[in-house]
């Protein structure tokens, strides 16, 4: 059995990870098992996972807090336009 260094390992698990290609294949191209390259993405990615997690969480609570200022200014341009519709008339 041929032994790998924790770098490459860490290196094939984040390559994986990012890659648009299935596991099965990333391994393939990098001369590994697909069990191995498995393995080693739930022992190098827990990190990044959790990352990820709490970078979308930031993502959506910004999104939350424009969201919530767009629709108050869509309703005060919606009263304004209510306001000066009434004027003309």
């Amino acid at each position: 059995m041929k032994e790998y260094t924790e770098e490459f390992k860490q290196e094939s698990a984040k390559l994986a990870i990012k890659s648009d290609c299935s596991v099965d294949k990333t391994a393939q191209n990098l001369g590994v098992s697909s069990t191995a390259l498995r393995n080693w993405i739930k022992k190098y990615s827990s990190g990044s996972v959790k990352e990820k997690a709490n970078s979308m969480e930031l993502e959506i609570k910004q999104l939350k807090k424009e969201l919530s200022r767009v629709k108050q200014e869509r309703d005060i341009l919606k009263k304004a336009t209510a306001y000066f519709a009434g004027e003309v008339q």
